[in-house]
């Protein structure tokens, strides 16, 4: 399958963060028995309403509409005033969690290829403090999704799941995942999400190092807590509060690449490679020149020898929106080597269609540059055959 841009093939499309709707019974078959007892799963509450269960405690978020982890099919401006909760399974089109069904789905947008992220998975980190637990919930799901992209191995490409909390078990991790057959590792943003250290630490030494030589890309994704790291900055109740937390969800991916350049982490492991996902692209051009400006004020007390755009243009990926409004423009500022593209499904933000608009969106950019944002660089950086 091919793309025309300008009336000449643009070569595979590559949806660089699509995502799974994770059977609710993934972590009670593929778990290690001894943590079988304390599986994620969903149950239904005292009032009938289905909620997640991390460690056998209650995730209140969503608590009786978890139809909106998936939600691509409902309706989108009713979010947040449904006439009923809707549960996990009708928000789950077979796409999400049937791996045939997602080559049907492929096939209908004209996608080729696609990196599958988690659902569930972006939601129990924060809530789990035992290390060893959090990597039985990661080993799980990897178990899972290597099995699920079995189905097809040349069009549906695992992301590992991979917790810092438990440094130790985050190595040994990865590299039985990249065994199996991941070709990339999805790490939460959040500082809750390792223990409430920084990506610098020293703890985490042993797994940079082994990510870079294992030559796995690691990925920031947007995150779903009861209690995110911005929740500070507005008042429950507020009118609009609900759209207020769903924009700013981009929030803890941009907050952790910039602290991943700033700290120097780049710099330290020059080979270690970070896509930059789900919190939209246009606003990369702008926030590369304003680090370097600041860097330009504080360089003596920085520990970096370069630029921080100069990292990223060494290391780094970001994925952008297909409805973005100046995809083209800032694509053809600051290069076409450095950008890909994500569907989203099946989230209830994403929608169909998104592949021919994301090609219509670079339409103007030269037949070089379409083909490397719409499939060549994803295939480039997560090392795919051709």
């Amino acid at each position: 399958m091919t793309i025309e841009g300008n009336g000449n093939s643009v070569g595979p499309l590559v949806d660089a963060d699509g995502h799974v709707l994770e059977p609710a019974d993934t972590w009670q078959k593929y778990i290690d028995p001894k943590f079988r007892d304390r599986a994620i799963r969903i149950e239904l509450d005292a009032d009938g309403s289905e909620r997640l269960l991390f460690d056998n405690k209650p995730f209140e978020f969503l608590k009786g509409n978890l139809g909106g982890l998936g939600g691509i099919d409902l309706e989108k401006g009713g979010l947040g005033v449904q006439t009923r909760d809707y549960t996990y399974a009708e928000g789950s089109p077979r796409g999400g969690y049937d791996p045939a069904a997602r080559i049907e789905v492929l096939d209908q947008e004209g996608i080729d290829r696609v990196l599958l992220y988690p659902t569930i998975g972006i939601c129990w980190e924060g809530n789990v403090s035992d290390p060893s637990l959090a990597t039985a919930y990661t080993r799980a799901y990897n178990r899972w999704i290597v099995d699920f992209c079995s189905h097809d191995p040349q069009r549906l490409y695992p992301i590992a799941h991979i917790s810092l909390i438990d440094p130790e078990g985050a190595v040994e991790e990865v590299v039985r995942a990249r065994k199996a057959g991941c070709v990339g590792v999805y790490l939460s943003p959040d500082l809750e999400a390792r223990g409430g250290k920084a990506f610098i630490d020293p703890a985490f030494d042993l797994f940079w190092g082994t990510v870079q030589d294992l030559e796995m890309p690691v990925g920031f994704h947007v995150v779903v807590r009861d209690q995110p790291a911005f929740s500070r900055f507005s008042t429950p109740g507020t009118p609009g509060d609900g759209l207020f937390f769903f924009a700013f969800l981009a929030i803890d991916v941009m907050a952790a690449f910039t602290s991943m350049l700033s700290s120097g982490l780049l710099e330290k492991y020059p080979r270690l490679k970070c896509a930059v996902l789900e919190a939209g692209g246009n606003w990369i051009s702008a926030w590369l020149d304003r680090m370097d400006h600041k860097y330009e004020v504080m360089s003596s007390v920085v520990p970096l020898s370069m630029k921080p755009s100069e990292y990223f243009y060494r290391q780094c990926l970001i994925a952008m929106d297909p409805d973005e409004g100046m995809n083209a423009e800032v694509i053809d500022h600051i290069g076409a080597d450095y950008v890909i593209w994500a569907s989203d499904y099946p989230h209830i933000d994403a929608s169909y269609g998104v592949a021919k608009e994301m090609t219509e969106s670079v339409r103007s950019l030269s037949l070089d540059a379409q083909r490397k944002v719409l499939g060549g660089n994803a295939m480039r950086f997560y090392g795919l055959p051709d």
